[in-house]
């Protein structure tokens, strides 16, 4: 049984030398392998089919992408291909964390939050210069956990969402539990926006997101994530499951969560994005072969 083409599966991102022999066949030197290998990602198949028909791009929340790396994609990727790009950290930050990497901006507020111009100056640009649109999937804001009320979150992304072109889609993932409920869940219905269901250390368990959004989807597609294993830190993930080249555990209620979801949002007519991490089992095409299978052989 062929699964609805309304499911897009793919993983968080796609260069990780622990698929050699699994994903990629060809010989790549060290020094290119991630730049080359996107193209053989699309092109694997299982039973027959292709198994990724979407992939997300993490880098892009360090940095924008330029117009030449998206033009390195596009000719790379099949015309049926979307990417899911994260939205640059600058735009999804209202506070800089006290960390090296942001310099004399470590611990200070960042007045680029949710800045429209900014997103529309340098996040939209190259994508619209590239012509790269026919391949977008939703734009992911990921945003890291903070110490916004619920109500100044909900008032600034509103805000935000009012000012920004309609022509891509976006998706939103929080990392503060208190946020979900019927006032997050309005700002995204009233901007057809997505909130990303995330598997992730220290979120409620998928369905139990569901329920905190009224059990009502608010865009015509939605996102899931699968990221992490319940009430375990990023860090203790990695370490198991490095360096991702099997399961090294199988998480039922995930599986059983997520296929729940996209049998909803099917069920209504909307696309689903799938992308799946290796630290939520340890091999992430791994997972998705079992997702499309249960989807497949359940009916």
């Amino acid at each position: 049984m062929s699964l609805s083409p309304l499911i897009r599966f793919g993983t968080s991102t796609w260069a990780y030398e622990g698929w050699q022999g699994q994903i990629y066949q060809r010989p790549y030197a060290k020094t290119t392998f991630a730049r080359e290998c996107l193209g053989e990602y699309c092109q694997y198949l299982h039973t027959g089919e292709p198994l990724f028909l979407t992939v997300g791009n993490d880098s892009t929340f360090y940095r924008p992408p330029t117009t030449n790396q998206l033009g390195h994609y596009l000719k790379q990727i099949p015309e049926d291909f979307e990417m899911c790009f994260k939205v640059w950290e600058e735009i999804t930050i209202p506070r800089f964390a006290n960390h090296v990497r942001y310099g004399p901006k470590a611990g200070q507020p960042n007045p680029r939050f949710l800045d429209a111009r900014l997103f529309n100056d340098l996040v939209l640009a190259p994508y619209r210069e590239a012509k790269f649109e026919p391949h977008m999937g939703p734009f992911i804001f990921e945003f890291q956990r903070h110490g916004l009320t619920s109500e100044e979150f909900c008032a600034r992304l509103d805000q935000f969402f009012r000012e920004i072109p309609q022509d891509f889609h976006y998706a939103v993932e929080i990392r503060n539990a208190g946020l979900l409920g019927p006032d997050y869940r309005k700002v995204l219905e009233s901007h057809s926006v997505a909130h990303v269901y995330n598997h992730w250390s220290y979120m409620p368990p998928l369905l139990q997101q569901h329920t905190r959004m009224e059990e009502r989807f608010t865009a015509p597609f939605i996102v899931i994530r699968l990221l992490t294993p319940l009430n375990m830190s990023y860090e203790a993930a990695k370490k198991r499951a490095a360096p991702y080249n099997k399961i090294v555990q199988v998480l039922p209620q995930m599986r059983k969560e997520t296929v729940t979801l996209i049998r909803q949002a099917v069920g209504e007519n909307r696309q689903a994005y799938v992308l799946v991490n290796n630290r939520s089992e340890g091999n992430a095409p791994l997972t998705v072969q079992a997702l499309v299978s249960y989807l497949r052989h359940e009916g």
